[in-house]
């Protein structure tokens, strides 16, 4: 199963916005829709096809209330997610999945902090200011932009990486 998830701009509620529009939410009315990340929403297709089609599909809701679209194939990597457009290129073969990689975005991952109104703060955690590196002898480099919990994995196309 190919994962896909669009993480809404911070001045936006994502689930609201797609939900609220028929066209978008009968879209995504046959998927189980979860949030893995704060203002995220994502969901499983049968394939990488399927994953870009869907994409495709909701391209005037992505624009205007989408920050980044993220496509885990696992026939390219179990933990790592491709951004959109090199997930358009592996689908169209222009690019060879396992051979991506070199280009990196790594968002910080950050844990909902305690407050004194709230020092048991649930929810899922929030994806802070993303990190451009080229893996280095198959390494990726330390996210080192501020203090996070864990970190996730983006692999973009050489074209997103030198914009």
């Amino acid at each position: 199963m190919t994962e896909v998830c669009f993480v809404g701009d911070a001045d936006c509620d994502l689930q609201y916005e797609l939900l609220s529009r028929e066209t978008a939410r009968e879209a995504l009315s046959t998927y189980d829709l979860r949030q893995p990340f704060d203002n995220a929403i994502a969901l499983s297709t049968v394939s990488l096809g399927a994953a870009v089609s869907l994409c495709n599909d909701l391209n005037w809701y992505v624009v205007r209330f989408v920050d980044d679209v993220l496509v885990r194939e696992p026939s390219v990597d179990d933990l790592e997610w491709l951004s959109r457009d090199l997930a358009t290129k592996v689908r169209d073969g222009a690019v060879d999945g396992p051979e991506t990689g070199e280009f990196l975005k790594v968002y910080g991952l950050k844990q909902p902090e305690p407050t004194p109104e709230d020092p048991n703060p649930g929810g899922p955690p929030s994806l802070v200011e993303p990190l451009y590196v080229a893996r280095q002898d198959g390494e990726i480099p330390e996210y080192d932009l501020r203090d996070v919990d864990d970190t996730v994995v983006v692999r973009l196309s050489e074209e997103e990486f030198t914009v």
